[in-house]
C-alpha cells in the first residue's frame, strides 16, 4: 500500500465529514456573495493548498480577502491584502458556533456579507445559525482527507493537461463536497430540467449550459457511504454506459455515473496509473458516444518545462 494515499473509510469519520461540509458551505457562501459570477459557477469553489483548502483571493472593495482551512494547525485563517490576519480553531463545535465565529472575524476586518444560511445539497438542511446538531471534528480524519485530496488534485491536474479544449480548473465544490474537473465539447447542451435537491435550478442550468464530461472524487455520504471517484456525461449520450472501462469500474444506474472505489485506487500497485486509466477511459466513453471532435480537443499529457508541440 502506498502511504501517500491514506485510508479514508467513510463510516469512521461520517460525523466529522458532515460537520466539515457545513463549515465549508459557510465560508463558500461568503465567497459567493462577494465574487462576480463566472461561467458554470467557477467563482465559488475552493482549491487544494499546501496546508488545506483555500477560497483563493476574494475581492473586498479595492483589497483582497483569502480564507483557508488549515488542516495542519487545524485553524480557519482569514488574511487580507492590508496585512490583517484572523484565526479561529477547527475543533469540535456546533455549526451555529462556527458560523458566529466566522461572521465575527469578518466583521473585525470590515466585511459583513449577508449569506443564505440554508445549506445546499444536503438532506434535511438546518439553518447555520440554528444548527446545534452537527458538532464533530476529528482532526486526524480531516488531515487524512486533505492528504488524499493532495494526491487526487495532482493526478486530476495531470489529466487536465491532456485537453486543449475548454476545461475547468481542478476545484473543490463545497455544495457536493467533491473535487472535480470538467471537459467541454464546445457545443451547447439541451436546457437542463433542474430539480437537483438543494440546488437552485438557475444555477444548475447555467452550470450545464454546454456538453460536458466531468469527473471527480467525493468522500461518501449517507446515501453512498464510500469514498469514490465518479465520471458522468451531460447530456448522457446513447452508448455511454456500455463503453469498455478498466477493471474495478462500473456504471451505477441510480447515480447515472461511472464509479471507481477510492480503495481500489489507493491499494493499486500504481495508484496514479489506475486513476488516470479511469479518467481517460470514462472521458473516452463520453467523447466517443457523443462524437466529440477529439482530434482538435486533445493533446498528450503535459510535461514540466516542455512546451506543447504544435
Amino acid at each position: 500500500m502506498n502511504p501517500d494515499w491514506p485510508d479514508l473509510p467513510y463510516t469512521a469519520w461520517r460525523e466529522t465529514a458532515a460537520t466539515l461540509q457545513l463549515w465549508t458551505q459557510i465560508v463558500g457562501k461568503v465567497r459567493l456573495m462577494l465574487t462576480p459570477w463566472l461561467n458554470h459557477g467557477w467563482q465559488v469553489p475552493f482549491y487544494v493548498t499546501a496546508r488545506g483548502l483555500s477560497t483563493s483571493p476574494i475581492p473586498v472593495g479595492n483589497e483582497i480577502l483569502e480564507i483557508e482551512f488549515d488542516f495542519i494547525c487545524h485553524q480557519l485563517i482569514l488574511r487580507t491584502s492590508r496585512g490583517e490576519e484572523r484565526r479561529t480553531p477547527l475543533e469540535p463545535q456546533p455549526v451555529s458556533v462556527f458560523h458566529r465565529h466566522v461572521m465575527d472575524l469578518l466583521k473585525k476586518i470590515g466585511v459583513e456579507p449577508t449569506i443564505n444560511e440554508l445549506p445546499n445539497e444536503v438532506a434535511n438542511p438546518i439553518r447555520f445559525s440554528r444548527d446545534h446538531t452537527h458538532r464533530s471534528y476529528d482532526a486526524g480524519a480531516a488531515h487524512r482527507f486533505w492528504r488524499a485530496l493532495i494526491q487526487i488534485d495532482r493526478v486530476f491536474k495531470l489529466f487536465r493537461s491532456g485537453f486543449i479544449g475548454k476545461a475547468s480548473p481542478v476545484h473543490f465544490f463545497w455544495g457536493g463536497f467533491d473535487l472535480a474537473v470538467t471537459r467541454f465539447s464546445g457545443r451547447l447542451a439541451p436546457f437542463h430540467p433542474g430539480g437537483i435537491p438543494g440546488l437552485p435550478d438557475s444555477v444548475t442550468r447555467e452550470a450545464y449550459s454546454h456538453e460536458v464530461s466531468s469527473a471527480g472524487f467525493w468522500p461518501g455520504n449517507e446515501a453512498f457511504p464510500q469514498a469514490a471517484f465518479y465520471s458522468y456525461a451531460y447530456p448522457e449520450p446513447s452508448g455511454f454506459r456500455e463503453h469498455p472501462v478498466p477493471q474495478g469500474s462500473l456504471y451505477n444506474a441510480a447515480l447515472g455515473e461511472y464509479i471507481l472505489a477510492y480503495d481500489t485506487v489507493r491499494t493499486a500497485a500504481d495508484p496514479d496509473a489506475k486513476l488516470l486509466d479511469f479518467l481517460s477511459s470514462t472521458y473516452a466513453a463520453a467523447a466517443e458516444a457523443a462524437k466529440w471532435d477529439r482530434a482538435s480537443l486533445e493533446c498528450p499529457l503535459g510535461k514540466p518545462a516542455q512546451a506543447r508541440k504544435l
